[in-house]
């Protein structure tokens, strides 16, 4: 059955609009991060997600919302986000937030490429070709070895990798576990780790700062909300193109903040991985309708 057409139009909106709310998260990131510690920041941004989650779902749901048959599953998967969080308020610290955003772009077509190694299945080759197309677009970004380069610059890099197997164990997890659940824990995971480390680096912060600290907690929280809810109405084949929408969005932030623009090359490399992310998401859409639409005798056979 096609999805109801007015539901799918909400899910793109819904995203469009997480997009934004991403955006905006690491622009206050990186004008933050340049005042207050990065494991403030990080604290602040996990322990407003937690403590938000709670008040809203505990009510709800009682304390059956924590129960979960892989504890260890949820504490690692918290410190896989954590660790993606860590990198990417790393990056930006010494990175345009549009560079930044575009490299992480690769994770979609990095989490396809893993997922089907580890299930066994042939990848094609042209997904091969958009994934060595899209990484040649972050090395266009960054430029090793050009009279710009400094080495945090490959700090997204380790975003990407560390925020690809979090997707990946979110991915076999959903099928056991309650996205609520996996969505407080996350939260928590993250609060309590850094928790114990926030007294060596504790400032007192200002009006002013404790506000971006506090949205940026906010949009962090706001943004997940949506993103599931665009999920909840429309296929991950149809939203998966419109996750690219935070290229633009970061570009007017850092322009509009900063007044960064990214240079000439910085542009091309965007665009290679705008354009791969795009295809591969597209060409995931195609092959899920052709699975669909292959008779069901030789789906029996």
């Amino acid at each position: 059955m096609a999805p109801d057409k007015p539901l799918v139009l909400a899910g793109i909106a819904l995203v469009v609009t997480a997009m934004a709310c991403f955006a905006s998260l690491d622009t206050t990131a990186k004008l933050i991060s340049a005042s207050v510690p990065l494991l403030m920041a990080i604290w602040f941004r996990y322990c407003f997600q937690a403590v938000a989650t709670t008040l809203v779902v505990l009510p709800q749901r009682g304390l059956a919302v924590l129960k979960t048959k892989h504890p260890k599953f949820q504490l690692l998967r918290g410190l896989l986000l954590l660790t993606s969080s860590f990198f990417a308020f790393g990056s930006l610290q010494y990175l345009p937030v549009a560079d930044f955003t575009a490299i992480c772009s690769l994770v979609p077509l990095i989490i396809t490429l893993l997922a089907g190694r580890m299930l066994g299945e042939r990848v094609s080759r042209l997904r091969w070709v958009l994934v060595l197309g899209a990484f040649a677009g972050a090395m266009v970004i960054i430029r090793p070895g050009g009279a710009n380069f400094i080495w945090p610059m490959l700090l997204p890099l380790g975003a990407v990798v560390s925020y690809s197997w979090f997707q990946l164990l979110t991915s076999r997890m959903v099928k056991t576990e309650n996205l609520l659940t996996m969505h407080l824990y996350t939260g928590w995971v993250g609060t309590l780790v850094v928790s114990v480390m926030l007294p060596f680096v504790w400032v007192q912060p200002t009006a002013i700062q404790l506000g971006q600290l506090l949205l940026m907690g906010m949009l962090g929280t706001v943004g997940h909300f949506f993103l599931i809810l665009a999920y909840a109405r429309s296929p991950a084949s149809t939203l998966t193109p419109y996750l690219y929408a935070q290229i633009g969005f970061a570009m007017v932030g850092g322009w509009l903040v900063f007044g960064q623009v990214p240079d000439d090359w910085a542009l091309v490399g965007i665009g290679m991985i705008a354009v791969c992310g795009v295809a591969g998401a597209l060409l995931t859409g195609h092959e899920s309708r052709a699975l669909r639409d292959l008779p069901v005798r030789a789906l029996e056979t």
